[in-house]
């Protein structure tokens, strides 16, 4: 069988940097198919994408993707280290995939691969520093990055490298590869131009928070020139239509009458919940009425912006630590959201290589026949995700999408 490659996105939306990455990454693998990871409709940042799952998928596919499989919104709504380890797992448990591509901010991936190796085997003089710096009293990522330079002994060549969310997701990856022992051959691509949270654009390329920006503050002018043609359709497509989700503060209402109405024991099972959080989080939903106020109340040195909208995810899904204990200890179905002809070959080496694998095409047929209570807690949490989504539509909310929208056929 010819290469296949597999990359890991959220396509929020799918931009021109997306597209240089694709065809970039096809080139220097030599590869003649392209399976991607997709999250649905919730993302590892804590907020919405902007258009649906299908959607999305069928602007990959239009843009080169030969196959668009789901990440579950446990893995999708995670931290860098669950939301990497979960791709893996579905990538690799294909076993038809040969590489894996990410965008980095570098061009050294063995730079990489050196901070992966420490957190994959975790020596006790590097967790020995970890504990010091939590004790200072910052955020975990932060501690993390202290000690990793400590460690590494070289402040000045690894600063940069682990400030950035496209690295740190990298090296998540590189670990995950080393913790399932795959065979995947990794591949870094440095990305062009626009940063990871750039808000300005330079030519025609932007990044995915630059494009959200200009459509939540209603500047859709420079738009065609920043996305492909079939995305950029697609994104107008789902404006007129009423179905776009610019942002988390849509549900900010829901958000905070759940957490009105939460115990506080309930908050404490919220994941990423520790240490009093959850009297700081009961106290600022008692007194606000708006995500920015929230936040703005919340967030210390601590807790990172991400990881509180991320808490905020988790109660408006209602995602618990049990939950995401299953997504750890489980491997993760097949999703399919959409394929093209080649897809459809690549769907048949999937099932060749791996006859185990739970391949769904269908999610009625599947719920009507699944035995396993760990994948019905993942599919539970996908369909509930989907039918929370679709109440922040202007229009035709509908409910169960998940069961009525056939996969995207290009």
């Amino acid at each position: 069988m010819s290469k296949v490659l597999g990359i890991i996105a959220e396509y929020n939306p799918f931009h021109n940097g997306h597209l240089y990455h694709l065809e970039k990454s096809k080139k220097e693998t030599n590869s003649n198919y392209t399976v991607a990871i997709m999250s649905g409709n919730f993302t590892q940042r804590g907020i919405t994408a902007l258009i649906d799952k299908w959607s999305r998928a069928s602007a990959a596919i239009q843009c080169g993707i030969d196959l668009v499989i789901e990440l579950p919104v446990l893995y999708a709504t995670s931290s860098a280290e669950n939301f990497a380890e979960g791709a893996i797992k579905i990538l690799d448990s294909l076993k038809i995939v040969d590489y894996l591509s990410f965008g980095t901010e570098i061009d050294d991936i063995e730079i990489l691969d050196k901070c992966a190796n420490v957190l994959y085997r975790e020596p006790k003089e590097y967790k020995t520093l970890l504990s010091h710096e939590l004790k200072k009293g910052i955020s975990y990522p932060k501690a993390r990055e202290n000690a990793l330079m400590m460690y590494l002994n070289d402040i000045r060549k690894f600063a940069n490298v682990l400030s950035s969310p496209n690295n740190i997701l990298g090296i998540e990856y590189l670990k995950a590869l080393k913790k399932l022992k795959s065979n995947i051959q990794p591949l870094s691509i440095s990305r062009y131009e626009a940063g990871y949270n750039d808000l300005s654009y330079t030519k025609n390329i932007a990044s995915s928070t630059a494009i959200r920006n200009m459509i939540k503050n209603n500047g859709f002018n420079a738009l065609a020139n920043l996305m492909p043609a079939p995305s950029y359709a697609t994104l107008v497509q789902n404006i007129k239509a009423g179905h776009i989700i610019p942002d988390i503060s849509i549900f900010q209402k829901e958000i905070i009458y759940l957490l009105r109405k939460m115990e506080m024991q309930e908050i404490t099972e919220l994941p990423g919940v520790s240490e009093g959080l959850e009297f700081a989080i009961k106290n600022a939903a008692n007194s606000c009425n708006s995500v920015v106020e929230f936040l703005n109340i919340v967030k210390s040195k601590r807790y990172t912006m991400t990881r509180l909208q991320r808490i905020l995810l988790y109660a408006l899904l209602g995602i618990t630590k049990k939950d995401m204990a299953v997504s750890k200890k489980v491997e993760p179905y097949v999703r399919v959201l959409g394929l093209n002809n080649k897809g459809k070959f690549l769907i048949s080496e999937i099932a060749k290589a791996n006859p185990k694998l739970e391949i769904v095409t269908s999610v009625k047929r599947f719920t009507g026949k699944n035995s396993n209570k760990n994948l019905k807690v993942l599919l539970d949490k996908d369909i509930w995700a989907t039918n929370v989504y679709t109440i922040g539509y202007e229009e035709d909310s509908w409910n169960n999408l998940d069961f009525t929208k056939k996969i995207v056929t290009l």
